[in-house]
């Protein structure tokens, strides 16, 4: 059967869309994604609860991190930008070493929101941040509306919401400002799932499924989607943390 093809041009790009190949681009981007979410909750977990682990990034009477704590908060920020920049230039399997090794240390890194969240809490943020990033990316994939007008939009309010909070941290510290933050910051990842999935769908649409182009532009895509239901997450955990102990 032949497959039925046409030109379109998305954020300034002109692609030629092969449905089949966008849907088999956007499953592997979600299985990516999700490989990289069990990675990290595994990793969270363990290095929470078990103490010999925990007793590595911090102090276990004080709950403050050490020297390597501190480190491994900062290094998933560090891989990130290895990965946008120097993607192209590593092969599939070291792009997807480097992936895997980030959803690992990402996972160690988000451990200490046991320290400061009930298991509750933790629980009713992670499920609601499912059910919403998974409507958004339903939405943003079947829906006809062309959302790239939006994404400009969303991208200066995230820059926004940055810089506000911190702002708020050295200046303001203010627990209401700060909550107001969250709220903005929620509507801005809620509406960046839908933004990105629509545009990984017509990126997926115009590029050969099963090239090395294709298995890498994958591995990027899982982690654009991946960041944006973490962020999704933790936004909702503060909004969520009255039952904070």
């Amino acid at each position: 059967m032949e497959t039925k093809t046409h030109d379109y041009v998305y954020d300034n790009v002109s692609y030629v869309e092969n449905p089949e190949a966008s849907r088999k681009f956007i499953a592997n981007v979600f299985v990516w994604m999700f490989v990289a979410l069990g990675i990290s909750s595994i990793c969270t977990y363990t290095f929470a609860f078990i103490p010999e682990l925990s007793g590595m990034l911090r102090d276990p009477q004080t709950g403050q991190n050490n020297i390597f704590g501190t480190i491994t908060m900062f290094a998933p920020f560090i891989m990130v930008l290895v990965l946008a920049s120097r993607i192209n230039k590593m092969s599939m399997v070291t792009a997807a070493i480097v992936f895997v090794a980030f959803s690992a240390i990402m996972g160690i890194s988000l451990s200490y929101i046991f320290y400061l969240y009930s298991f509750g809490t933790i629980s009713t943020a992670f499920i609601t941040a499912s059910i919403v990033f998974g409507v958004m990316a339903i939405g943003g994939y079947t829906t006809n509306q062309d959302l790239t007008k939006f994404g400009s939009i969303l991208i200066m309010l995230l820059v926004g919401g940055i810089v506000a909070t911190i702002l708020n941290v050295f200046i303001f510290r203010s627990s209401s400002f700060d909550l107001l933050i969250s709220y903005v910051l929620v509507a801005v990842f809620v509406g960046l799932t839908a933004y990105d999935v629509q545009k990984l769908k017509r990126i997926g649409a115009g590029i050969e499924y099963g090239s090395a182009e294709g298995k890498k532009t994958a591995i990027m895509g899982a982690l654009t989607l991946y960041l944006d239901f973490i962020n999704l997450f933790l936004l909702l955990l503060r909004i969520f943390g009255g039952n904070r102990r």
